[in-house]
């Protein structure tokens, strides 16, 4: 956990507390439902935490699961996340591709209204 400070125009960082991957037994994302940035992380004690945004939420779980699978490869809890948002296969997720899904909504928009145009016979 880092704390951002800042002294005049300078950004500086300090390191609060570490935390080791091994020991990390659960992450709950707390309501899948809503935009919410708070999850709670579960070690030996749960913390209590707020993400930036629910979006950053998210990219911060998708990257404890994937340290996970390269690295250790034990069952990690993951729960009250949308499973949509969450996997990396999905077309919905967004790991710096929000871009992609732009266009792919579009295209499917414009699409729908070429077909909605074309007189039927």
């Amino acid at each position: 956990m880092v704390k951002h400070l800042r002294v005049d125009r300078e950004e500086k960082y300090e390191i609060i507390e570490k935390w080791f991957l091994k020991d990390l037994e659960m992450i709950d994302g707390k309501e899948a439902d809503t935009d919410n940035p708070y999850f709670d992380m579960h070690f030996h004690k749960v913390y209590n935490l707020e993400a930036y945004s629910c979006a950053s939420k998210y990219t911060f779980a998708r990257t404890l699961n994937k340290l996970n699978e390269m690295y250790l490869k034990k069952d990690l809890k993951i729960v009250n996340f949308d499973d949509t948002y969450l996997n990396d296969d999905s077309i919905w997720s967004s790991n710096n591709r929000d871009c992609l899904v732009l266009m792919r909504i579009c295209f499917y928009a414009s699409n729908l209204l070429c077909l909605s145009l074309c007189p039927l016979s």
